[in-house]
C-alpha cells in the first residue's frame, strides 16, 4: 500500500488518519477582535481526492452549517481515502449578523476570485480561494433559499460538465437543475480552475429544515462513496435524480394577499390555478394560473405580494419524464420523512 503523507494547511501538518481544526486569520472587526476562517481537516490513511465541503457563503443560510457539523462525526479518518476539508461558515461576518451579506452589503458569492488588497469581500474571497479552493480536487457548496423563500432539496450544476454531473447524480437529491456559473461566484471560480463543484440548495434562510439537513449529510456521504473516499454502497439508491434543463419563476399578477393552492414538490400543469390573490378589505378573488408545466422547487413564504413579485419557482422537464420526476419526489419524501429530534 502506498504510504500516505502529511497534509499541510495553515501552517499545520496533519498526520494520516487524524482530524485537526485549523484557524486561518481572515480579518478584524472594528473593535480589533480577530476573525478566522475555521476549517476542520479530516486526513485519511490512504491517498485519494481532496473534497472541500463549505456552507454559509451567505451568512444566513444555516442548513449547510448543521450538515457540516453532523458530517464531522460521520467520517472516520481511519477509514478515509483522501482528505475532507469542512468549512461550516465561510461568511463569518454575515453569520454573526444573521445576514446574507457582508458588513458593506456585498454578496461574498459575487466576489471570487477576490483580491488580496481589495475590499472586505474581495479579501475574504481571495483568502478562501488561495488557502482552500485551490487545494481541492472536488467541492460541495451548501446553500438554502433566500430569506422568506423555501427550496425543495435540489442540486444545481452545469450538466455539460460530466464529472460534476456524476457527483450530482451520486448525491441523490430528487431534482438536478442545470445551471450555468455566474461571474464572481464560487461555482464560476471552480469552473475556471477545472474543479468539479455541485451546489446543494434546500430549505430557507435562518431556519433549520431537518429533512433537508438529513438529505444533505447523506448526499455528501454518497458523493464520497462515489469518489472512492469511503467504502460502502450509496444510501437511498432508489432516489434517482431527474434533470431539469431550466426553471422559471411565476410572478404575481395583482396586489394583495396570496392564498397558495400548491406546495413544494407539487406537479403543476399549464392553465392550472396555483394561487388566489385577495384584497384584505374584500372577498374578490383573482386566480393566478400557471403558464407552464413543471414541478414546484421554490416558493415565497410571504403571504403578501405586489404585482410582479416572484411567487413560485418551477423546474421544467420534458413531457416524457415529468411523471418520473413526480414519482422521484414522492420516493424522496417517503425516505426522508421528518422524524422527532
Amino acid at each position: 500500500m502506498k504510504k500516505h503523507s502529511f497534509y499541510q494547511l495553515g501552517g499545520r501538518k496533519i498526520a494520516p488518519g487524524s482530524r485537526h481544526s485549523v484557524k486561518i486569520p481572515a480579518a478584524r472587526l472594528y473593535n480589533d477582535t480577530p476573525m478566522d476562517l475555521h476549517a476542520e481537516v479530516l486526513h485519511g490513511v490512504k491517498p485519494g481526492p481532496t473534497l472541500l465541503v463549505c456552507a454559509a457563503i451567505h451568512g444566513d443560510e444555516l442548513n449547510g452549517v448543521e450538515v457540516c457539523r453532523r458530517l464531522m462525526s460521520e467520517v472516520d479518518p481511519l477509514k478515509l481515502s483522501g482528505t475532507v476539508i469542512i468549512v461550516p461558515v465561510v461568511n463569518v461576518f454575515g453569520f454573526i449578523q444573521q445576514s446574507r451579506y457582508l458588513p458593506d452589503r456585498r454578496d461574498l458569492n459575487r466576489c471570487f476570485p477576490g483580491s488580496e488588497r481589495g475590499a472586505l469581500g474581495s479579501r475574504l474571497a481571495w483568502l478562501f480561494n488561495e488557502t482552500l479552493v485551490q487545494n481541492a480536487t472536488h467541492i460541495i457548496d451548501l446553500h438554502t433559499g433566500a430569506i422568506h423563500r423555501d427550496n425543495l432539496p435540489q442540486v444545481r450544476v452545469d450538466t455539460t460538465n460530466a464529472e460534476a454531473l456524476a457527483m450530482a447524480e451520486a448525491f441523490g437529491s430528487p431534482v438536478i437543475l442545470h445551471s450555468k456559473e455566474r461571474d464572481g461566484s464560487l461555482r464560476g471560480l471552480a469552473s475556471e480552475l477545472g474543479i468539479p463543484l455541485i451546489l446543494y440548495e434546500a430549505g430557507e434562510a435562518l431556519r433549520f429544515d431537518y429533512t433537508a439537513i438529513k438529505a444533505g449529510v447523506i448526499g455528501v456521504l454518497n458523493v464520497m462513496k462515489a469518489l472512492k473516499m469511503l467504502k460502502g454502497r450509496r444510501s437511498r439508491k432508489n432516489v434517482k435524480s431527474v434533470v431539469a434543463k431550466r426553471s422559471a419563476w411565476i410572478r404575481n399578477e395583482f396586489d394583495g394577499l396570496v392564498i397558495p393552492k400548491i406546495e413544494l414538490g407539487n406537479t403543476i400543469s399549464k392553465g392550472q390555478i396555483i394561487a388566489h390573490i385577495v384584497n384584505p378589505h374584500g372577498e374578490e378573488l383573482h386566480p393566478i394560473k400557471s403558464p407552464l408545466n413543471g414541478i414546484v422547487i421554490g416558493i415565497s413564504k410571504i403571504p403578501v405580494a405586489n404585482e410582479g413579485e416572484a411567487l413560485f419557482n418551477v423546474a421544467q422537464f420534458d413531457d416524457d419524464i415529468i411523471v418520473e420526476a413526480s414519482e422521484t419526489i414522492d420516493v424522496f419524501a417517503e425516505n426522508y420523512e421528518r422524524k422527532p429530534i
